[in-house]
């Protein structure tokens, strides 16, 4: 039986980030940038670093997806042919790896093939399917258990960008462990606008603050959080609160729940064991405990996702996924769905629970909406 050992992190290797680093950062600020969606995004940044001889030598691509460009004689299939590379052994290189895949167990061989290393792009979102997002059930619990592992749903192209510049930081500048994942849709990116560089530093870490929809008069107040494609239905349910109800909403994009519920997790078992230590604070904590209003978070995939983020959040707080309402057939689509309706509604049942609005507001949402 043949043994593999893992890739050598060297010099080269940081070396060989830092030029793709570089690259991606010299045309980020395109005209066009700003409306693309996350999977053009990550294709072009592909195809650009793969076809410029300056960063061609410094990273390796590996496309099994089903995107144009994916059968292109110039590109790997597979990261299994890497292992038995001398060259490759010694001295790894940044893996961006581009795949549709709807299962966990694709993901966990594709993963294995590669050593746990890499950036892993999956566009199973764009294939209809049943399931949401494209993906089996057993993917995302997977991605949330698996601790090699990190995973984005980011909801632009900037956002996209954002996360993978930090992921060739992470893992092959300071020489972290594991994989990053994201998850990408091709919706072009035209309900957030361009991202600030706050919102690209805070990106990665787990969410950052979109924007505030504000009534102009003093009016309750709720926060709206929206993971990837779901965030288009947290933007619209924001407008219609404003303009039906008078209910002020303060927006949030939250690339990846998993690391928000990780991050603040570590914090909360840090602080367990020190208490005469300063006590540490996390991402989640500093976005989102300065006040009361109520919290919505939204995901496209099923709840149990955004649910573990509750426990660090002092305010009322309310998940909605996939599977957390019955389907509508007045908005028909490939698979379960977030429906801006039921943000609206729960969002102003989490204000009538705190007594800020009148409970027949709900009742009322309820018949308006048809969701009785």
């Amino acid at each position: 039986m043949i043994g593999f050992s893992s890739f050598s992190t060297t010099r080269e290797t940081g070396l060989a980030a830092q030029a793709c680093i570089e690259k991606i950062q010299t045309f980020a600020h395109q005209a066009n940038e700003g409306l693309s969606s996350p999977l053009y995004t990550m294709i072009d940044i592909a195809d650009r670093l793969e076809r410029d001889p300056k960063t061609a030598r410094n990273i390796w691509v590996v496309r099994s997806n089903q995107q144009p460009g994916a059968e292109a004689a110039h590109t790997r299939i597979s990261a299994w042919p890497l292992r038995f590379s001398p060259q490759a052994r010694s001295s790894e290189k940044p893996l961006l790896y581009l795949t549709s895949a709807a299962t966990s167990a694709e993901l966990c061989a594709q993963s294995n093939e590669s050593d746990q290393r890499g950036i892993f792009c999956n566009d199973i979102e764009t294939v209809s399917c049943a399931w949401p997002k494209g993906a089996h059930p057993w993917v995302p619990l997977w991605l949330a258990a698996n601790p090699q592992c990190l995973p984005y749903d980011p909801a632009s192209g900037a956002e996209a960008r954002a996360i993978a510049i930090a992921a060739l930081q992470s893992l092959y500048v300071d020489g972290s462990n594991g994989f990053y994942y994201m998850a990408l849709h091709d919706q072009p990116n035209d309900f957030i606008g361009p991202i600030s560089d706050l919102g690209a530093s805070q990106a990665p870490k787990g969410m950052y603050k979109v924007s505030e929809m504000e009534t102009g008069v003093e009016q309750p107040k709720v926060r709206l959080l929206g993971a990837g494609l779901a965030l288009r239905a947290v933007i619209s349910a924001a407008r219609m609160l404003r303009d039906d109800w008078g209910v002020a909403s303060e927006l949030w994009s939250c690339p990846s729940y998993t690391r928000l519920a990780r991050d603040a997790d570590s914090a909360q078992r840090w602080n367990r064991v020190h208490p005469g230590m300063p006590q540490r604070s996390s991402h989640l904590r500093e976005c989102l405990n300065e006040e009361n209003s109520p919290v919505i978070a939204v995901t496209g995939y099923a709840q149990h996702v955004v649910d573990p983020i509750g426990a660090h959040i002092t305010a009322h707080f309310v998940a909605l996924g996939a599977d957390s309402t019955a389907s509508l057939p007045a908005e028909p689509t490939s698979g379960r769905t977030i429906d801006k309706r039921w943000i609206v509604t729960l969002a102003l049942r989490a204000l009538a629970q705190e007594d800020k609005i009148p409970q027949e507001y709900v009742e009322q949402a309820m018949r308006r909406y048809l969701l009785q």
